[in-house]
């Protein structure tokens, strides 16, 4: 059984990867996370010549699948992680010479791009670490174009708190709670999309997981 100080140790990684632990961490990520990145990108509803936001893409291994989904794409990946950061360029070098994608790094408060900058933004597991809930979607919002899709893929609130290691640092959403924070700024709710798959522990035992697409747009 895991210690206390390697839970947090973890649940730091998960947050934040650094570290040679977080080169492993991230592959780990990319490995089990990976339906639930292509269940939001599908979501997205991608056409020629969109731009889209990624909001904490890991080491972005899935890009060239986004990148298939439609034509003249053009994807921009923000990242609290500098390893990350290093990480996704490396593995996408090619697509950022084809001039098809740019890596950034914030502050994970303030999106650093004008007004109506994107036509499509996601993410994926990265809500239950945002310090302001409410000021991040009102700065998804700002930075969304009219008519453009907001997509926030997570699991289940139920699923994560059988985790040990959420307990440090993590704050559980389910869909009504993201729903409920969205009636409070202009987003509007578009719909849900629950899915249910087997991944494996840290055991190596399969368990099931639930999660969820909830997508929000502005008018």
């Amino acid at each position: 059984m895991a210690s206390e100080k390697d839970l947090i140790e973890l649940a730091s990684q998960l947050r934040q990867p650094s570290g040679n632990k977080g080169i492993e961490i991230a592959d780990m990520m990319n490995a089990t996370n990976i339906n639930m990145t292509i269940h939001s990108i599908k979501r997205l509803n991608l056409s020629t010549s969109n731009s889209i936001l990624e909001l904490g893409h890991g080491n972005c291994g899935h890009l060239s699948d986004l990148l298939e989904q439609s034509t003249n794409l053009d994807y921009t990946g923000l990242e609290l992680s500098d390893l990350m950061h290093k990480e996704a360029q490396r593995i996408n070098q090619s697509h950022i010479e084809n001039k098809q994608a740019a890596f950034h790094l914030y502050d994970g408060k303030t999106i650093p791009f004008d007004n109506n900058s994107f036509d499509k933004i996601f993410t994926v597991n990265t809500i239950y670490f945002w310090p302001q809930p409410l000021a991040m979607l009102n700065e998804l919002y700002r930075v969304l174009k009219p008519k453009g899709i907001l997509n926030i893929t997570f699991a289940e609130r139920s699923f994560m708190q059988q985790l040990p290691f959420t307990q440090f640092g993590f704050e559980l959403y389910d869909s009504e709670k993201i729903k409920a924070l969205a009636a409070q700024t202009e987003l509007q709710f578009i719909h849900e999309e629950r899915q249910f798959e087997s991944i494996k522990s840290k055991n190596g035992e399969l368990v099931t997981r639930e999660f969820c697409t909830v997508s929000l747009g502005k008018i």
